[in-house]
């Protein structure tokens, strides 16, 4: 293996070292960082890969770094007296590695080194020096391995050289460049050994010609397969390739679908004509996934496992909210719903969707086509369960609950959201060849379990925003209510 890449060892062991004060500090500040609230207990470099030598005036220290904290402040000792832990996250960086940093990257400064392998230097976010996020384009243009870093592209695409970098600064659990305004690169930032959903779903629906969905122009790995990983352990080569980067066209000119949705009710128009149309868009990629991956019967046993998991998270939500309590008993009525009809031997059909569907992840183009990215999935479920076939109205659920954000934004406006959700029931029908709501109580279930899940999200992190999704549940549970009294 190239020197290059650095397994855990004691070279990597110094670099790290030297670096761990700094990183303990710097990384709870970061947007993308998921465990913010709790110490950090432990760093461990899964790999450590130059891609700039630190010889160079300036270098590029890619960091594959597993990172271990506490389960939960305030949580009693173990019996050995130790804080218990919860499973470690493994974070992508990148980091720049200069004897001095110019005033222009004053502000993405992590700290000077003082002892180790890069005692004298100055680190810092490495995104956001302009040369070395072009030397990151250049290697996406050249494919081919440097160290553990695996370099894809398709060379039908054409990728020029020379594009200016641009940081985005608007996500949360990722970061992204925007080069000439022709790409965008999508770098993940916490990462798990297995195929990324966000690499894997849109190369399928390019090869299904699915104009909905941007093409990847190039992609980028980390091969664990010879060592550890971040889950601590070998097997298969696609289990331990960590998906770390995709490039894909750039919508110049495309306007997100909650920044729209928002703007037109704010100057009273109608945004029924784009749900509708951004309905159609979302049946052609399903329809699309189900053609090019494989799609499965959901059963007797499959549809009750579903029903009892849904039921769980809603007892564990309860148990962290108190203000869900009063509605979990209305609310659990949809997961027994769903659990009879599946002992009657009602069946649905599942397949891959995108997992997270709001209308933050759709785009509309200047001549109004909509597009969806971001297929990652929810970033705090295990990837396991984000590539698991579901039946499509997960995905409708997750659209319908945005529309009632949208509508809840500034004054509540309930007839607004409701008439966005019928135009997009009925445009995905249009398509689709069905209505998500003729199938009532499998649509109930799931926006019952993506509220529940929003309720538990908004009050860990957003408390301001929790009577949205509890208004949500209230009028859920009464449609429960509704149920049992017929």
């Amino acid at each position: 293996m190239s020197e290059a890449a650095l397994r855990p060892s004691a070279h990597a062991t110094a670099l790290l070292t030297s670096l761990d004060p700094l990183l303990r500090e710097w990384l709870p500040r970061q947007r993308w960082f998921a465990g913010k609230g709790r110490p950090i207990s432990g760093l461990e470099a899964v790999t450590a890969t130059e891609l700039l030598p630190r010889s160079s005036p300036t270098g590029l220290l890619h960091l594959l770094l597993r990172v271990r904290q506490p389960a939960v402040p305030g949580q009693g000792p173990a019996p050995d007296g130790a804080l218990p832990e919860r499973p470690a996250d493994c974070y992508q960086l990148l980091l720049g590695v200069r004897r001095s940093l110019p005033p222009n990257l004053a502000s993405a400064l992590i700290g000077h080194v003082t002892e180790g392998p890069l005692a004298g230097h100055t680190v810092y976010e490495g995104l956001h020096d302009p040369h070395l996020a072009e030397l990151l384009l250049e290697r996406l243009r050249i494919p081919g391995r440097h160290g553990v870093l695996r370099f894809e592209r398709d060379m039908a695409v054409e990728i020029p050289s020379g594009l200016a970098p641009r940081l985005l600064g608007t996500e949360q659990s990722n970061t992204s460049l925007v080069y000439g305004d022709t790409f965008i690169l999508k770098l993940f930032r916490r990462v798990v050994p297995g195929v990324n959903p966000d690499i894997e779903l849109p190369l399928q629906l390019a090869r299904e010609s699915c104009a909905r969905v941007p093409a990847p122009a190039a992609w980028f790995l980390a091969d664990l397969a010879h060592g550890t990983g971040p889950a601590g352990g070998a097997g298969p080569a696609d289990d331990d390739a960590c998906g770390l980067g995709v490039l894909q066209p750039f919508l110049a000119g495309s306007e997100d679908g909650w920044e729209l949705a928002l703007r037109m009710r704010a100057k009273g128009e109608s945004f029924t004509g784009e749900a509708r149309a951004l309905g159609r868009a979302t049946a052609e990629v399903h329809a699309s996934l189900a053609a090019a991956l494989p799609t499965v019967t959901l059963g007797r046993a499959q549809v009750e496992r579903t029903a009892d998991a849904m039921a769980e998270r809603l007892t564990a939500a309860a148990q962290a909210v108190p203000a869900l309590r009063p509605y979990a008993p209305g609310l659990l009525t949809a997961f027994e719903a769903l659990a009879d009809l599946g002992g009657e031997g009602q069946s649905w059909t599942a397949q891959r969707v995108h997992g997270d569907l709001h209308l933050g992840q759709c785009l509309r183009s200047p001549d109004g086509a909509w597009s969806l990215i971001d297929f990652e999935g929810e970033p705090a479920r295990p990837l396991a369960e984000r590539r698991l076939p579901q039946p499509p109205v997960r995905d409708v659920a997750g659209m319908l609950r945005s529309f009632d954000y949208a509508a809840s934004h500034g004054t509540w406006e309930p007839e607004w959201a409701d008439a966005c959700r019928a135009a997009y029931c009925a445009g995905y029908a249009e398509v689709a060849g069905r209505d998500p709501r003729t199938d009532p109580v499998l649509l109930r279930a799931h926006e019952t379990d993506k509220a529940v899940y929003e309720v538990l999200y908004e009050a860990r992190h957003r408390p301001d925003w929790l009577p949205v999704p509890l208004a949500a549940v209230r009028r859920l549970a009464q449609d429960g209510s509704a149920e049992e009294a017929r």
